[in-house]
């Protein structure tokens, strides 16, 4: 899936959007992708001046955002906008820097209601873990 179809799926757009590409896709079950961490991203401007590290909310962010391209192509939830309803057992293993290139992993675990979603996340670098952690989406009205 390349940036413009993602475009399409996600409501994110920048500074804000977090996904490169997808890798591996499998609608309403699975979705792998890439964010590519480089020195011109706007938070390195004042995190931190001389030492860049991603903010581990943006990891989580950009998880999140794999999280929601699983849904958003599931075809029996309404259309909508899902927002985040709630972050569980989120570790941090190591920092991620300029240059680096997180390779985000999410599976969904649950749908309830069709309006509430659950997905498991994890995000590496290099085959290393960086972050992982549940994810709970809710659809706003």
């Amino acid at each position: 899936m390349t940036s413009e179809q993602i475009m399409g799926l996600l409501p994110h757009r920048y500074p804000f959007a977090l996904v490169d590409r997808v890798l591996e896709h499998d609608p309403g079950k699975r979705a792998v992708a890439i964010k590519n961490v480089t020195l011109n991203e706007p938070q390195f401007q004042g995190h931190f001046p001389d030492r860049p590290l991603m903010p581990g909310v943006l990891i989580v962010e950009a998880m999140a955002q794999v999280g929601g391209l699983i849904v958003t192509q599931m075809p029996d939830l309404p259309n909508g906008l899902f927002v985040f309803a709630g972050i569980d057992g989120v570790r941090f293993r190591r920092p991620v820097v300029p240059g680096d290139q997180l390779k985000i992993t999410c599976e969904l675990l649950s749908i309830k209601r069709q309006r509430f979603g659950k997905v498991t996340g994890r995000a590496t670098v290099e085959d290393q873990l960086v972050c992982s952690g549940e994810l709970m989406f809710s659809l706003m009205d």
